[in-house]
């Protein structure tokens, strides 16, 4: 009796992506909706609300002192290297090849490019504003702080805001921002936004960072994300220019490509020889007589080029290959005749 085997749950996942379409039409490209803008307003409120509460050396400041001084790897050291480990989540450089790596898998799937241009785009964004924020404000961090309870800004730091809390939003956040349906989405954006926070907590841990440090990075990261919709009609351009580009290279490979040459013909399949026709279209005289003299059948010669013998280089060289030998007698020469007199001493 034959049974079905039972599929595993590989062969599932497997088989269902054998049924995803090539170019999903169900995946739609997010809108700057009225609710978005309020949320990037907010934001972007914040951020400057972050910026002026550090640069007035308010509240935030002495508290950001008050738990420097608490240190927190001092009273919990027990957790210190688990965190040193989860605080890469934040590094851009394993977090971006982690992350383009399944964007670059979904793009081959899809037949897109959306995925891995949105994630360039986005770190291009995160780069320029996080970069030139931190250069301009130049704040020092905990370790390097000179003046206890001054803000620390303008002493050429770069921790104001904290890197590692924006790329954390950025790169785990656009999984988010590229998920195909909406419960996927809201799944994706609460663990971006957990993951984040904890990896700038971790820096607070660390005492790399201040807490001000790490509420302006995520409020950085969450501006990008949330502006990426109007950075959507440039990367929809992008990638059809690319496509464009790949078909125009195809086809100029293609109409380029050099044509087959003909088949050589067999070593030993011979070629009729003709005689050339005079101007008149007359064969010499001469010609005609040899074959009246001999009425034999064309000559076939090896195929290849074909020069007259006098202008063939000697197969063999000119003279005799056999050494010069003085006690050799020649041909037709006695041996008594060639003896030579022998002399007394």
């Amino acid at each position: 009796m034959r049974t079905e085997r039972n599929l595993t749950r590989l062969d599932r996942v497997f088989a269902r992506l054998d049924r995803e379409p090539e170019r999903p039409a169900h995946i739609d490209v997010p809108k700057m909706s009225r609710h978005r803008v309020v949320l990037f307003a907010a934001t972007l409120a914040f951020y400057l609300a972050i910026v002026w509460a550090v640069a007035i050396t308010s509240w935030l400041v002495r508290f950001d002192w008050q738990v420097m001084f608490f240190r927190p790897y001092q009273q919990w050291p027990e957790i210190h290297a688990f965190l040193d480990y989860y605080v890469v989540l934040g590094q851009r450089g394993p977090t971006a090849v982690m992350v383009a790596a399944w964007l670059g898998w979904r793009s081959w799937r899809q037949h897109t490019l959306r995925p891995l241009l949105t994630l360039g785009a986005s770190l291009l964004l995160l780069n320029i504003t996080v970069g030139a924020a931190k250069l301009g404000m130049g704040r020092l961090g905990p370790h390097y702080a000179i003046t206890i309870g001054s803000n620390e800004m303008g002493l050429g730091g770069d921790i104001f805001p904290s890197g590692h809390t924006a790329n954390a939003v950025v790169t785990w956040g656009i999984l988010a921002y590229l998920a195909s349906t909406p419960r996927a989405r809201r799944w994706l954006s609460a663990l971006s936004a957990v993951t984040s926070l904890g990896v700038g907590l971790t820096t607070v841990y660390l005492g790399t960072h201040w807490l001000s440090d790490v509420l302006l990075g995520w409020a950085a990261g969450l501006l990008i994300l949330l502006a990426l919709p109007w950075v959507e009609p440039l990367i929809a351009r992008a990638e059809t220019g690319l496509f464009s580009l790949r078909d125009s290279w195809r086809a100029r490979r293609g109409r380029t490509a050099p044509a087959p040459a003909p088949a050589p013909a067999p070593v030993g399949a011979p070629v009729m020889v003709t005689q050339p026709a005079s101007a008149d279209g007359e064969v010499p005289a001469r010609e005609t007589a040899a074959a009246a003299r001999s009425p034999r059948a064309p000559v076939y010669l090896a195929p290849g080029p074909h020069t007259a013998r006098s202008e063939r280089t000697p197969v063999t060289p000119v003279g005799s290959r056999r050494p010069p030998h003085s006690d050799r007698v020649a041909r037709g020469t006695t041996a008594a005749a060639s003896a030579r007199p022998m002399t007394g001493s």
